[in-house]
């Protein structure tokens, strides 16, 4: 379903579509930073009969105070209520302190049970209006368009380009008895709303993956009793196995352009990495190296591989351009115990990875290391941090670790400033995977 524009003063981010929700998962905010950018975010007046289930505000505040940057005034302390621009006396806010206004209202469509959602932003200290639309949808369209108006916000305050109508694919498993646990591939928004399970089993789930469009994604099921690797439509739900190769058929990832999978294989042996053609199914073999060599993740120019391989006695993350000789491999770290799952920013030069300091630390941390100054930074300070994935604008990391016991997903901002937790209602939630910009 698309949301329809009306009076269009500012482009903002294409289509997105509302799904029936499971259980959810409820972001915590357990780190921000410490001058939080601070906005007014206005109530916005329903002007129809009933109830909304959503408040749009509401979830702009929430978007905006998740990401750490922003602090929004209680409405409480608010010295007026304004709904559009006539409405707004910039002085009320000024003497606030508040650097950003963002005000609104929620009508019904004229002749349709659509609703319409008027925004208006401001910026306080130049006294100028710099966004306002009128997005309609559905009533179940509301968080969607909450999300698209903090999208705005965010892009025009900070310069770069909201995640907030992204989503994340994850896995989780829920303990029955000591000898069965039911696995589940859930799909949410990026703050856990609305989750939707994609795929229900008794066997074992792993390694979810986005296709670069957004409309598919691969992981590997047990369902056989066997790992396989499989492709499925999102919207469909129409599967694919991709690979019923001996032994391991693991870690699939999609190359930039979506015609090809990166995966783990041990049809010839040890685990190598190797690429298949979605196309014409053509398998083409990395790596050929007895140790072994797993976790691939593509450049972003889709003309090499980085992967994890302890060819040299410890876990380590190596580099490799496609089709060069199985010799040419570049060894990336080499100042730590234990490195792994490494992918790059969006920038390809900072490698997100796990990293084990030294062999008397138990400790596993989520790391960014400039491949061009070799300089490290840690982001986290909990001991069993795994599976990073990076939001599309570069700007948070998501990734697996313990809380009370129980498998949650944290996220970090890449200067490790800002941190919010997603625990789940049930089950351990684990193998993040943030979806590309879906529009």
């Amino acid at each position: 379903m698309k949301l329809n524009r009306a009076i269009p003063l500012l482009f903002v981010f294409g289509a997105l579509i509302s799904f029936s929700a499971k259980a959810e998962l409820s972001i915590q905010i357990t780190q921000g930073i410490d001058n939080p950018i601070p906005i007014a975010i206005v109530p916005f007046s329903w002007e129809g009969s009933g109830v909304l289930d959503e408040a749009i505000g509401d979830i702009v505040t929430a978007d905006l105070q998740q990401v750490g940057e922003f602090r929004a005034l209680s409405p409480s302390n608010m010295l007026a209520m304004p709904r559009e621009e006539r409405e707004v006396y910039y002085r009320d806010w000024s003497v606030l302190a508040q650097d950003y206004l963002l005000v609104g209202k929620v009508q019904r469509a004229p002749g349709s049970e659509l609703i319409q959602v008027q925004y208006e932003f401001f910026d306080i200290n130049r006294e100028i209006k710099l966004a306002g639309e009128v997005l309609t949808g559905t009533a179940a369209q509301l968080r969607d368009i909450g999300h698209e108006i903090s999208n705005v916000v965010f892009e025009l305050v900070t310069g770069t380009r909201g995640a907030f109508t992204t989503q994340i694919l994850y896995v989780v498993s829920e303990f029955v008895s000591s000898e069965e646990s039911y696995f589940r591939l859930e799909k949410a928004d990026y703050d856990g709303r609305r989750a939707q399970v994609l795929l229900e089993s008794r066997e074992p789930i792993m390694s979810p993956s986005w296709s670069p469009n957004g409309q598919d994604i691969a992981y590997v099921s047990f369902e056989t009793d066997l790992p396989r690797i499989y492709t499925q439509n999102i919207a469909t739900g129409q599967r694919r196995q991709i690979t019923n190769y001996p032994n391991i058929n693991s870690s699939p990832v999609w190359s930039p352009d979506g015609t090809k999978l990166a995966m783990v294989l041990s049809k010839d042996g040890s685990p190598d990495i190797y690429v298949q053609d979605l196309i014409s199914n053509e398998l083409i073999r990395i790596t050929d190296h007895p140790a072994i060599d797993t976790e691939p993740a593509w450049s972003k120019d889709g003309r090499s591989l980085v992967f994890m391989s302890d060819r040299t006695g410890q876990p380590q993350i190596y580099q490799m351009e496609i089709g060069a000789s199985t010799y040419d491999v570049e060894r990336l770290t080499y100042d730590c115990f234990h490195c792994a799952k490494g992918q790059f920013l969006p920038d390809g030069v900072n490698l997100v990875h796990v990293r084990r300091e030294t062999r008397q630390s138990p400790d596993y941390q989520i790391s960014i290391m400039n491949v061009e100054t070799l300089r490290v930074i840690t982001l986290t300070s909990t001991k069993f941090d795994e599976s990073p994935s990076v939001a599309p604008n570069g700007s948070m990391i998501m990734y697996a670790t313990k809380f009370n016991g129980r498998g949650v997903l944290d996220a970090v901002s890449i200067d490790g400033r800002v941190k919010f937790r997603l625990p789940s209602s049930r089950g351990d939630v684990r193998e993040p995977a943030w979806s590309p910009y879906l529009n």
